[in-house]
């Protein structure tokens, strides 16, 4: 594809694996001609409802023309194309980093329905939709089918038939160099990694809570606590921390060299999360030699093989309580650690697929025909 092409790309709210993935595609990609804008990600329900504002009146820059946009699903594009009607002219894709019908809520929030309704006026203009896995993808189509069905009147009842056929799974592409950073831990301490943002939808207690069950059987753990941190920090952080300082290495977000050795050095990778639209944290451990211990909900089970995933539901299918869910995680620990078990062929081979060798070249022929 020629440079003389022209590629606008637009993220409406700028988080990290956001920002991961838009310089993943620029430096992949170079033969593209890319304009980037990019909005903080801070004050959300702002930033959703009014980035099409933002963008038309603080960015001369999208008033040049574009062969195509490509958009994160925050960006409103009805109201942009709207504001600014020689975009309309420009093929669009939208990308979906999560949805919001499947981000878990600690309370009722009247914003909610206004950042699920515009991610779906979004979806029916774009040409084409773009999810980073097969769970935000369905969870998307479903939640927004039971989000129109309460809408008293006025919503014809097919509308969403024909997205999917506009609909592709492109999950964001994981660096390749990580793999050539594996390294073995020859210490007899086990050492446990957990890179997560420090929120409450990443369920830090479970982690921590199990931890103190597998220090009290006398394991030797060290801990690699890393991740994005932000001025409100669940309380089980300070409190792990002050009661079992002595078994932590790493605490808080590290430079990317200095994350990139301790993937290497780690044994283990631990998520409990119950937000994760594909994981990119543990797929980074994962391809620099991390073994993954993960609930067997979300997009973990895409690329995670079973015997990695501990069970969230009872055998009645029910979900487990959190006391309950801590256990299950423990055991998997216990279970890894004692059969000193190794990453399999089948768990590398799974997520080879998400490296940037294999994604690059479907981003770049997906862009190209839309250009």
């Amino acid at each position: 594809m020629s440079s003389d092409s022209n590629v606008l790309l637009l993220s409406g709210y700028h988080a990290a694996s956001h920002r991961y993935w838009s310089e993943q595609l620029v430096s992949g990609l170079p033969h593209f001609g890319w304009t980037s804008i990019a909005l903080p990600d801070r004050h959300f329900y702002w930033r959703v409802r009014s980035n099409a504002l933002t963008f038309a009146y603080q960015h001369p820059a999208v008033n040049e023309n574009y062969d195509l946009i490509v958009a994160t699903s925050m960006v409103d594009l009805c109201n942009l194309r709207g504001l600014l009607p020689h975009l309309g002219s420009a093929s669009t894709l939208l990308y979906f980093h999560e949805n919001q019908f499947a981000y878990p809520q600690r309370q009722a929030n009247n914003n909610l329905i206004n950042a699920q309704l515009t991610s779906i006026y979004s979806a029916l203009v774009a040409d084409k939709l773009v999810f980073n896995s097969e769970y935000n993808r369905d969870s998307f189509f479903e939640g927004a089918r039971q989000l129109l069905a309460k809408m008293p009147d006025g919503t014809p009842k097919n509308l969403l038939d024909e997205l999917p056929t506009r609909s592709i799974v492109v999950p964001v592409p994981v660096r390749e160099e990580l793999s050539s950073l594996m390294t073995a831990n020859n210490n007899k301490t086990v050492e446990i990694l957990w890179n997560h943002r420090w929120e409450y939808d990443k369920q830090p207690q479970v982690f921590f809570a199990a931890i103190k069950k597998l220090l009290a059987t006398g394991v030797r753990v060290s801990l690699h606590v890393m991740g994005q941190s932000f001025r409100q920090t669940p309380d089980c952080f300070n409190e792990f921390q002050k009661d079992h300082g002595d078994c932590i290495v790493t605490w808080g977000f590290q430079p990317i060299e200095k994350y990139q050795q301790i993937l290497a050095s780690a044994d283990i990778v631990v998520s409990a999360a119950l937000h994760d639209f594909q994981g990119l944290g543990m797929q980074e451990a994962i391809a620099a030699g991390c073994i993954p211990i993960a609930p067997d909900r979300m997009a973990y089970p895409e690329y995670i093989c079973k015997e990695y995933l501990y069970s969230v539901t009872a055998p009645d299918s029910a979900t487990l309580s959190e006391a309950q869910e801590v256990d299950m995680l423990y055991q998997k620990l216990l279970w890894i650690i004692e059969t000193s078990a190794k990453p399999t062929v089948r768990l590398q081979t799974a997520i080879q697929r998400y490296k940037t060798s294999e994604l690059l070249p479907i981003y770049d022929r997906l862009i190209s025909s839309l250009i």
